[in-house]
Formats: C-alpha cells, sequence, structure tokens
C-alpha cells in the first residue's frame, strides 16, 4: 500500500470511527463504501475486519449485560456465525464489479429503510423465527461485503428494542460475528498477513474517530445526525452502484 493510500485510508477510519461513535452503527458501511470508491473492493473489505472486531468489542463492553444479550441473542450470533464464515469462501470468487454492485445495493437498502419505512413490531411468538430469518441476512451479505448491520438494525427496531440496549446488543453480535469473518477472509485468501497489519494499523484511527463521536453525540441532536448520516450512506451506495454501470 502507498503512502497516498495509506493516508487516505486513514482520513476514511477517523470519519467512519466518528459516524460509529454518534449513532453506534454505520463504520463499515462508512468505511467500505469510501474505501470501495477509491480502490478494489476487496482491498476496503478486507482492511474494516480488524477496527470493526476492535470497535464493537469496545462498545459491547461499555453497553454491559454481556451475560444477558449471550441469553437472548445466542441463537441470532450462533446462525449469523456459521452463515458468516460460510459465505466469506465466496467473496474471492466474485468480481470486482459484483462485490461493488453488493456493497451499494446493501448500503442503499439501509439508507432507505432507516428513512422511509416504520417497522412493523415483531411479536414475542415470532422471536425465534425473527432472529434466524435476520441472522442468515446478516451472514450472508456480511460475508460477502462485511456489512451486515442493515438486517439486525431492522430486526431490532422491529423488536422495539430501546436506545440503550439496541447499542449493547449490537456490539455484542458485531463482535461475535466479526470473528468468522476474520478466519474466512483469511482461508479465503483476501486477509494477507501485510494486510492484516495494515487493517490492525486502522484501528488507531477508528478509535480515535469513536472517540469523537462519543462527544459529538453529547452536545448534538442524534435524530438530526443520524438522517444526515443516513442521506450520506444514500450517496455513496448510489455512486458505487453508478460505477458499475457507468
Amino acid at each position: 500500500m502507498d503512502q497516498t493510500t495509506l493516508i487516505l485510508a486513514v482520513a476514511i477510519f477517523v470519519l467512519a470511527g466518528i459516524i460509529k461513535g454518534t449513532v453506534g452503527l454505520g463504520l463499515p458501511m462508512a468505511a467500505v463504501g469510501l474505501l470501495a470508491s477509491l480502490f478494489d473492493p476487496r482491498l476496503a473489505i478486507s482492511l474494516v475486519v480488524f477496527p470493526l472486531m476492535i470497535t464493537n468489542f469496545w462498545q459491547m463492553v461499555r453497553g454491559g449485560d454481556i451475560p444477558g444479550n449471550a441469553r437472548r441473542y445466542w441463537l441470532f450470533a450462533l446462525v449469523m456465525m456459521v452463515t458468516m464464515w460460510l459465505s466469506t469462501r465466496l467473496a474471492g470468487q466474485v468480481s470486482a464489479n459484483t462485490l461493488a454492485a453488493a456493497i451499494g445495493g446493501v448500503i442503499i437498502l439501509f439508507s432507505l429503510t432507516s428513512l422511509l419505512i416504520d417497522v412493523p413490531h415483531l411479536p414475542d411468538r415470532y422471536d425465534k423465527a425473527g432472529q434466524i430469518a435476520a441472522a442468515l441476512a446478516c451472514g450472508l451479505i456480511g460475508g460477502l461485503t462485511s456489512i451486515w448491520s442493515p438486517p439486525m438494525a431492522i430486526y431490532m427496531l422491529a423488536r422495539r428494542v430501546d436506545k440503550d440496549d439496541f447499542v449493547a446488543a449490537s456490539g455484542f453480535l458485531i463482535f461475535f460475528s466479526s470473528l468468522p469473518l476474520a478466519v474466512g477472509y483469511w482461508q479465503a485468501g483476501l486477509m494477507t498477513g501485510p494486510l492484516a497489519l495494515v487493517s490492525l494499523g486502522m484501528c488507531v484511527p477508528a478509535i480515535a474517530g469513536f472517540t469523537i463521536g462519543e462527544r459529538i453525540r453529547a452536545r448534538l441532536s442524534g435524530e438530526r445526525f443520524r438522517n444526515a448520516v443516513l442521506l450520506l450512506f444514500l450517496v455513496l451506495g448510489v455512486n458505487l452502484i453508478r460505477r458499475v454501470f457507468l
């Protein structure tokens, strides 16, 4: 990786960390969305693995109630981890354009769903089925794109999970599912030794941005910033689709 690429990557991970620290989600969408607009999507996906893992470990620990989240979401985590590991095997076999289109599509779906749709309530009796469906979707798209928060967020919204529980549960689920993602990318040859070191190094700007984002969250209207971030994601997703077809 040359010096210009490295500087751009650092700046992107600072921004992605700020977004995650402010709204609780969005690091891979921001990082992969921006990096994939500039570089090979496989490079973008690989670079995000360790920052994703470390920031969500921190979010999980700070959110607390890890045993409670494990009891509530063990089925979700298990199905997602297995599906994630299996789908990473496909990531090395598809073209860069296909990956870029998939990343753009996922980002657009999440942005539009969050901006326009009031997700219907999911009753308790359908919770296990909802967890399995959401986990399968997360694992499939996450293994290909390293972005799997959209189905998870939709499930949490449908279950009417409150803000603090949402942040803690998201950190728990994303951290554990990032483990098979890292293993699967290594086995698929997408994560090499030098690239793993660079990805580890990107944890520093990501955590720095996360810290800044937490301070912003304390001062700004969360709803207004959230909508601004979603509009940014929508633009990123549309731009990725544009690059593929135009």
